[in-house]
């Protein structure tokens, strides 16, 4: 959630309710990032992915290798949906 409507994670969680929280987070699983650029990036980086994993013996690659404007996240949705509680 960090960046939508151009918040911090500590004014958001000031201004969003646990409910609306949920509710955004549900329509990001669904959708995904907001933002255009990124959602081509992923795209992009999925099919990188795909490719590489197929064709390299041991594969082992993450999508976030092939991500050059996102990095892959320090903790998982359901650790900060419990540090958000």
């Amino acid at each position: 959630m960090c960046g939508v409507g151009g918040r911090t994670i500590a004014e958001a969680q000031q201004r969003l309710s646990y409910r609306e929280f949920l509710s955004w987070t549900r329509y990001r699983a669904k959708r995904g990032t907001l933002n255009l650029g990124m959602r081509v990036e992923r795209g992009s980086a999925l099919l990188a992915t795909l490719y590489t994993n197929s064709h390299k013996k041991g594969g082992g690659f993450k999508i976030y290798d092939f991500m050059q404007h996102d990095k892959e996240p320090a903790i998982t949705l359901e650790q900060a949906m419990d540090a958000w509680k």
